[in-house]
């Protein structure tokens, strides 16, 4: 069994780095071990227990599945109601300072007369579909990770639910379960330091093959299929992009393709990947923050620091409301400090840095890894001279009639120009729709040619 230590009102991994050997394989935990799930950890392997002071409360199996795989906005109106137990600011962030990621010291420092975060009481909403529960037990015991790319006997559900490094973890993140398919209406703004925005409108069309009962759904198999088209603005209307992301991307790199209108043909996309821009952002997102963290792992070392307590926006069911338009939501510099809602949760802390030999914009992230969805809730991230660049948070919310966690939306700011970019924000748009089904023929360059045609 793991050893683990207390640090800082958290647990941390005793391990430090691993070795450099290759290939390195991560060890599958015994039937003892795995025996925990359901026991004191939760199924999906949190901790089932409440902290001793009680601020984050023992998990009583969250919310059931319930509404309509269409046409719904994620809602809580108990949660919604309710009124923040105090307030965090650069007045009393001391306080406060172990268990506030480096992206909100940073924004309190900076913005000391405007940036403050609200925290509310600490609700465990999150509740899984039964065949990913029962396939993440099956996992705990007969998956592995080979290096950082390659899961092997993993199906449907979570790979490692009692993870023992770093990368495990981020594959945790990349192999949750969203949902069998969606079509998403994804608004996104740009947002100059003096708060005026730009937007662009895309839908994105995904298919989920691995968590899908009904499919073969193994490791070995896509993660997801993905299609989007740009909406507006007009200069880039019209463009198209498909990815198939590979399972195991030492063995297979991502699949991409790439219509542009004003060239009228299709063809390869090479760089969709690390640290090149994302289609239409205007370099503001790279490819691999995209749903936090995507892609492959290999460029970095990835540390497992342990577990911390930490404040974070969650059950962010406000500032996702269509009730709320988007200029209520965007002020100078961030966003508006009265919508986002803060939690005291649980969260995996993973470290990464840039292996030698490779190449990104960032040297090194910290992941903080929500413990009830496996979500990726924030990441804090560093250029190569080790100085805070860009700082991600995601405002997450669980849906309930998917039983899934997402961001709604999703935030980078940027300490060196001072611009801040949203993503995933469908307020003024429609309601992300659970209820499309596509054959996998819908996701195949063909099928991207006759779109691009029509």
């Amino acid at each position: 069994m793991s050893t683990l230590t207390r640090i800082n009102g958290g647990f941390a991994m005793a391990a430090v780095w691993l070795l450099f050997m290759a290939p390195l394989v991560s060890a599958k935990v015994s039937t003892e071990e795995a025996a925990r799930l359901g026991q004191d950890l939760t199924a999906f392997g949190a901790e089932q227990a409440a902290t001793p002071d009680g601020r984050i409360p023992a998990y009583d199996g969250g919310l059931p599945r319930q509404g309509q795989v269409a046409g719904e906005y994620p809602v809580h109106p108990e949660i919604e109601a309710e009124k923040p137990l105090f307030t965090i600011s650069a007045a009393n962030m001391g306080e406060y300072a172990d268990q506030l990621t480096e992206g909100h010291k940073e924004l309190l420092r900076r913005f000391p007369e405007s940036y403050r975060m609200n925290v509310y009481k600490t609700h465990r909403t999150v509740s899984w579909p039964e065949h990913i529960l029962e396939a993440t037990q099956r996992n705990a015991v007969e998956a592995s990770l080979i290096g950082t790319d390659s899961v092997k006997n993993a199906v449907h559900g979570i790979p490692f639910p009692i993870p023992t490094g770093g990368a495990e973890v981020i594959w945790n993140h990349k192999t949750r379960w969203r949902g069998y398919s969606v079509r998403r209406y994804n608004n996104q703004l740009i947002v100059q330091p003096d708060g005026g925005y730009q937007i662009s409108k895309l839908i994105e069309d995904v298919k989920f093959p691995y968590t899908n009962v009904d499919h073969n759904g193994t490791s070995s198999d896509f993660l997801l299929y993905y299609l989007s088209e740009i909406l507006s603005p007009p200069r880039n209307a019209g463009q198209l992009l498909l990815v198939h992301e590979t399972a195991d991307q030492s063995a297979e790199i991502r699949n991409a393709w790439l219509y542009n209108p004003g060239l009228r043909r299709v063809r390869r996309a090479p760089n969709v990947a690390y640290d090149n821009p994302y289609e239409g952002t205007d370099g503001n997102q790279f490819n691999d923050q995209v749903d936090m963290y995507n892609g492959a792992l290999d460029r970095y070392r990835w540390k497992l620091v342990g577990k911390k307590d930490m404040y974070l926006p969650y059950n962010s069911y406000r500032i996702g409301s269509p009730r709320i338009t988007y200029d209520k939501i965007v002020a100078a510099h961030h966003l508006n400090p009265e919508l986002p809602r803060f939690e005291l949760r649980r969260v995996w802390v993973v470290d990464s840095e840039l292996r030698e030999g490779t190449s990104h914009t960032f040297g090194r992230r910290t992941f903080y890894v929500e413990e009830d969805s496996w979500a990726i809730n924030s990441v804090d991230c560093y250029d190569r001279r080790g100085v805070l660049y860009k700082f991600q948070e995601a405002h997450q919310v669980f849906t309930q009639n998917v039983q899934a966690v997402g961001g709604v939306p999703e935030v980078i700011y940027d300490f060196q120009s001072g611009r801040y970019f949203m993503t995933a924000l469908a307020n003024e748009d429609k309601p992300n729709d659970f209820s499309v089904s596509y054959d996998d023929k819908y996701f195949m360059p063909r099928s991207l040619r006759k779109k691009a045609r029509r």
